[in-house]
């Protein structure tokens, strides 16, 4: 097949890697001319992506993958189009289609007769049907059913692994018609190959949603249940904080019963997915009160640590607050909807002194988001763990001189490195804030 793939980035280009891998022609479109040149020269644009730095150059080497920032030339005579686009929210929590509409419209103009059409990007339900479709009927003249197909298939995977998610997770596809899932169904078999999973209801494999709309909630139930879940877990362990109960003995204790799976507290939930995909549910159904409020609540925990310190410190102003980690979470470097924005402004607001540290980020790229760079060994009255990178779990006070407390927001230091020293986390009786 001749495959096209909408937005290289760090979902798309692994995608367009997987599919040239199984022996299909792939374009790869994208509008960052740089990423462009690198793909085409074999080399990955963005690190950390398991895998994909030896397979891109495979097939980059073999002919199999190439990509052009011009729609004219990857869309016309494509067997399939795959979009990866990125979708926003606004400050206000509503879908900004800016850049998929966009690459629809660019899409549409090139489209010839026979291609299927795929949108993997998360979306509110109804969008494919009724945003998508008429865009480009009205742009290319054709009919969707007769001239060509589309369905929505969402990805599941994460960055840092998306090849073994390929395989381990169920391919959901959802068509506008028989004929269109039929067709999506056939692309995504030839495409990807899937563990054998025994826990599965069904094969694991490619599986026909019924609906384009079951499809797109499928995604978005997966991901905000995870968001209510987290926020009721952080809700449990503020009242933890509020009686004195340790709240990962409760926790582990609920989950040693097979009908709890009771997710773990943090001081802040980021990332492109579990922040924003309740948003996007929350377009179409307004009136989903559960999923509002745990994305509310989620989204103060981190002014709630601040005020946690602040209650043993005093007043904050003037001290030196060091924020350790500017990820979203442990291993990536990436900052989408980091609980380090949120801290670092509660922090300012304080009058605190505050500095950021990231083993992943230089000092110049901390500087460009505005933050001053810390430097493990450097003096500090107060720490707080925001992100769970492997390097934090062997730290201890010599490694912060003059640390009056250290919030563990993710719990991952070991509390016997702290004997003697303040150290708090969400969720624990009063007692064990300093570790004796």
């Amino acid at each position: 097949m001749r495959i096209a793939v909408v937005a290289c980035g760090k979902i798309g280009l692994p995608l367009a890697v997987q599919y040239a891998t199984q022996g299909h022609q792939v374009v790869g479109v994208d509008i960052s001319e740089r990423t462009v040149a690198l793909i085409n020269d074999g080399v990955e644009p963005f690190p950390g992506e398991a895998h994909l730095a030896e397979r891109l150059r495979a097939v980059v080497s073999a002919g199999r993958l190439h990509a052009t920032t011009n729609y004219a030339e990857a869309i016309p005579g494509a067997d399939a189009i795959v979009l990866v686009v990125p979708l926003f929210v606004d400050e206000g929590g509503a879908p900004d289609f800016a850049l998929m509409d966009a690459a629809t419209t660019s899409l549409a103009q090139y489209l010839t007769p026979g291609t299927l059409i795929s949108y993997e990007t998360t979306l509110p339900v109804g969008t494919t049907r009724t945003r998508w479709v008429p865009m480009i009927e009205s742009i290319s003249g054709m009919r969707e059913g007769k001239d060509f197909h589309v369905v929505f298939s969402p990805e599941r995977v994460l960055t840092g692994r998306v090849f073994a998610d390929l395989r381990r997770y169920p391919k959901l596809v959802g068509g506008l018609t028989p004929e269109g899932a039929a067709a999506g169904i056939a692309f995504y078999e030839q495409v990807l190959d899937f563990d054998d999973r025994p826990d599965l209801a069904r094969p694991n494999g490619v599986w026909d949603m019924g609906s384009a709309e079951a499809a797109e909630m499928a995604k978005l139930a997966e991901t905000t249940y995870r968001d209510v879940n987290i926020g009721l877990a952080n809700q449990f362990a503020v009242y933890a904080d509020e009686v004195g109960i340790d709240i990962q003995r409760v926790i582990e204790a609920c989950n040693s019963q097979p009908f709890s799976h009771i997710h773990q507290p943090g001081i802040a939930v980021g990332g492109h997915c579990i922040p924003v995909y309740p948003r996007l549910y929350l377009s179409t159904d307004p009136d989903a009160s559960i999923v509002r409020d745990a994305r509310a609540f989620n989204a103060r925990m981190p002014e709630y640590v601040i005020g946690r310190i602040e209650d043993v410190l005093g007043s904050l102003e003037g001290l030196k607050v060091a924020v350790l980690g500017a990820a979203y979470r442990g291993g990536v470097k990436e900052t989408a909807f980091s609980g380090v924005f949120a801290s670092v402004d509660a922090l300012r607001a304080r009058s605190a002194r505050v500095a950021v540290h990231d083993p992943m980020y230089s000092d110049a790229e901390l500087l460009a988001f505005g933050w001053d760079p810390y430097h493990l060994g450097d003096e500090v009255d107060a720490a707080i763990i925001q992100a769970d990178h492997v390097q934090y779990q062997e730290l201890c006070p010599s490694d912060l001189p003059g640390v009056k407390l250290l919030f563990d927001g993710r719990r991952v230091t070991d509390p016997q490195r702290w004997v003697g020293h303040v150290r708090m986390v969400i969720g624990a009786p009063n007692r064990a804030h300093i570790e004796e």
